[in-house]
């Protein structure tokens, strides 16, 4: 059996590598960073010698990759945004950022709670940055549980066993449909009825988009999507325009009120959920920035 090569890679090869498979060349990716022809030939060649395999062909026409140098490719991209981070972050303790939280949340807390509470807690607090993502709250969850989040912001549908919870907000669903050609009707309207019509909504890997479609299936039913966009203000304006119907947070529906869309309450009870905050289990301690913020968002609940 082989042994396994011992060697380490200089990140500065790797940046070599990528631009020279992005710029089709070794002399083109040499002049993108700025290196000599024959310097970037001797690092190559140390490189493909230290790996142990060839990584690139050569022709008339320029370079292609092997599966080797596919490889080392998509890792080189992974290090390199890794890097830019690590640089970013220590940037910030440079100019006396002291930390950095890191919030998950769904859909309803992202678009609807967090804004006005975040910039409020930002001015007062200039030496804190704030790592905000949107996601589902079963993969928020499944992140938080990983570590991967000092605080999280989810609904109670989901299990949340093995964090520490608290009550944030509460948050409904409520159905808007365009207008025009809609009984007016404040009555709470079931889920299943909205079934037989298209739906205008927001991108399937979204935290609401994943429980409409799982309530669907429920039903033995599908959702027939006309057009999925980015955010709510999209979604209320297209529905507005007749397109079809959607399901959004009933502050969204209130915010964004127009005379061409209806809203109405939805029966089912899933269609009222709380908003909960959640943090690692125990007494694990969390840095002082994420302390300040979590007691920061406990007051607001």
């Amino acid at each position: 059996m082989a042994a396994t090569p011992t060697y380490r890679i200089d990140p500065f090869d790797l940046r070599l590598f990528a631009a020279i498979v992005e710029h089709g060349s070794i002399t083109a990716g040499a002049r993108h960073i700025h290196l000599s022809l024959a310097a970037a030939s001797t690092r190559l060649q140390q490189l493909e010698h230290a790996i142990g395999a060839t990584l690139l062909l050569r022709s008339k026409r320029g370079v292609r990759t092997t599966d080797a140098g596919r490889t080392l490719l998509l890792h080189a991209g992974r290090l390199q945004r890794d890097m830019e981070a690590l640089h970013a972050d220590m940037a910030a303790h440079a100019y006396g950022v002291r930390s950095t939280v890191r919030v998950l949340c769904n859909t309803a807390a992202m678009t609807e709670h967090l804004p006005q509470l975040l910039g409020r807690f930002l001015v007062a607090h200039p030496d804190i940055d704030v790592d905000l993502r949107e996601l589902g709250s079963q993969d928020a969850l499944v992140s938080m549980r990983q570590e991967q989040a000092d605080i999280g912001i989810v609904a109670d549908y989901v299990g949340t066993e093995g964090l520490n919870t608290r009550f944030f907000r509460e948050d409904r669903l409520v159905a808007v449909l365009p207008k025009q050609g809609a009984r007016a009707s404040r009555q709470p309207l079931p889920f299943v009825d909205l079934l037989e019509r298209p739906f205008v909504g927001l991108p399937s890997e979204s935290g609401i988009s994943r429980l409409l479609h799982d309530k669907a299936l429920q039903h033995g039913r599908g959702l027939h999507h006309r057009v999925r966009v980015r955010g709510l203000d999209a979604v209320m304006q297209l529905v507005g325009e007749g397109v079809g119907v959607a399901v959004v947070p009933q502050a969204t529906a209130m915010r964004l009120a127009s005379e061409r869309v209806l809203a109405r309450p939805l029966r089912d009870d899933w269609a009222t959920r709380q908003l909960l905050l959640c943090t690692a289990a125990g007494d694990a301690p969390m840095g002082a920035g994420a302390a300040a913020l979590h007691a920061f968002l406990a007051r607001q609940g």
